[in-house]
């Protein structure tokens, strides 16, 4: 980290003298005590424990001073009103003094994944950081900042909201220069109370553009009304001028071109929206001037954040689509589109392992229940389905499908039925078949994928 303790005293607004105080080079900031090495700055943050009872081990783990809300006596400290909100300020400085280009991306769906593409492509031409694993939120955001190398010169930072103004917040601290909305699905409607609340939270990464900035966005009209007039945007889907043609699909592989590029681009991903997604991705790296030649490379070659769509292969052969990290009813429907559309292995059953979707408020039941338009009995041979929301959903699917092929398991307050789902799923699934899981992160699907590669 290029800044100096005085330097970081001015732009936090320190309340105390520093007049005995060094002025010395700081090495990095860090909000938990256990990572602190000598040279750190501390900043102790409230959360489920305050930060500031941990000022002490920090010391002793080698920090150079700290921030706090609260005088301290015998150590280097900078007094502040707010420690998180002096953090983000430090953050907006930084991008600010090393003059970065930020690419902010956010989105309902396919954020990370647009994320990881559009750094990989930005990477073969210049010095290029971007947001580790979930770090997405108001502490998340700043703290990736502030731990990117000292030459970087674009940084592509994921934008999350669980509230409105989440992203106003994220994007006043960064200024993109070139923003991404991905999708406007359901993602945290118990916090929203609609989707066009949603889409009002994510079209507020304008809030820190300049005229000059750039906005990707897709042919949803519900963001219509949200749209900046002062801004160039470009827009994406099947009627626009950017848009998914000739796209062909296999198990665990895409091809498609799109006006963007002269060539068309291979994926070893599956599912039509990430080629929406590696889409978006060429567009700002053509937008920056990346080559075609190193945009096709680097999504040829793409490495995604651990947990999003990938394919496993269970101890017995079996195929595992496995999507476990995240749920809404949008993503949902479109892995079923995917899992779906992919030819079932000679001899070989498909199987759709569902779990709950979180946070979606009072109409949570009913939106379980629509998924039931995006089940096929032609083309699925068993559903599990594991939860509390979407009891209603098996109930309707076992009129739909044939006896016996449907198998729900309860899990509310008074009982959890993982153990016999997993012996469940562990008796049916045969070598030759291909499984799909999703659920929310807290349903635990992603022990259940451990368990089929491991079982013995």
């Amino acid at each position: 980290m290029k800044l100096t303790l005085h330097e970081v005293a001015k732009v936090v607004g320190a309340k105390n003298s520093l007049s005995d105080i060094d002025d010395v080079p700081l090495r990095q900031a860090e909000f938990d005590s256990r990572k602190i090495q000598a040279g750190d700055l501390f900043v102790p943050l409230k959360g489920a424990r305050d930060g500031h009872d941990f000022i002490e081990t920090a010391f002793a783990n080698g920090a150079v001073a700290t921030l706090s809300e609260k005088e301290i006596e015998g150590r280097p400290y900078l007094l502040v009103e707010d420690c998180l909100v002096a953090f983000q300020a430090l953050a907006h400085y930084y991008l600010d003094k090393l003059g970065v280009d930020v690419i902010a991306v956010t989105g309902s769906n396919g954020k990370t994944t647009t994320k990881d593409m559009i750094a990989a492509i930005l990477s073969t031409t210049y010095k290029t950081y971007k947001t580790q694993g979930n770090y997405n939120n108001e502490i998340g955001l700043p703290y990736t900042v502030l731990h990117m190398p000292k030459d970087t010169e674009k940084i592509v930072l994921e934008m999350g909201q669980d509230h409105m103004g989440d992203i106003e917040l994220l994007s006043k601290i960064a200024k993109p220069h070139i923003s991404v909305v991905t999708l406007i699905g359901e993602a945290h409607l118990e916090f929203f109370g609609s989707r066009e609340k949603i889409a009002q939270g994510k079209m507020q990464i304008t809030a820190g553009m300049n005229s000059d900035g750039i906005l990707i966005v897709p042919d949803d009209p519900i963001i219509d009304a949200y749209l900046p007039e002062n801004m160039m945007v470009i827009r994406f889907g099947d009627e626009e001028e950017i848009s998914v043609q000739d796209l062909q699909e296999k198990k665990d592989s895409l091809t498609f071109r799109t006006s963007i590029l002269r060539r068309p681009i291979s994926l070893p991903l599956p599912g039509k929206y990430n080629a929406t997604n590696a889409m978006v991705a060429a567009c700002v790296g053509k937008l920056l001037a990346v080559e075609e030649e190193d945009i096709l490379d680097a999504l040829a070659n793409i490495e995604l954040t651990r947990n999003r769509t990938e394919w496993k292969k269970a101890a017995n052969g079996a195929d595992i689509l496995s999507d476990v990290y995240n749920a809404n009813p949008t993503a949902m429907k479109l892995i079923l589109e995917t899992f779906s559309a992919i030819p079932a292995n000679e001899a070989g059953q498909k199987i759709a392992v569902l779990a709950d979707m979180k946070e979606l408020g009072p109409d949570s039941v009913q939106m379980h229940t629509d998924i039931l338009k995006s089940l096929d009995p032609s083309v699925l041979d068993q559903l599990v389905l594991y939860g509390e929301d979407i009891a209603d959903l098996a109930e309707a699917a076992s009129r739909l499908f044939p006896a016996g092929s449907v198998s729900y398991f309860k899990k509310n307050a008074s009982e959890d039925q993982f153990e016999d789902m997993l012996g469940h799923i562990q008796t049916i699934l045969q070598p030759a078949d291909q499984i799909l899981l999703k659920g929310s992160n807290s349903m635990n699907l992603a022990k259940v994928v451990e368990e089929l590669e491991k079982q013995g």
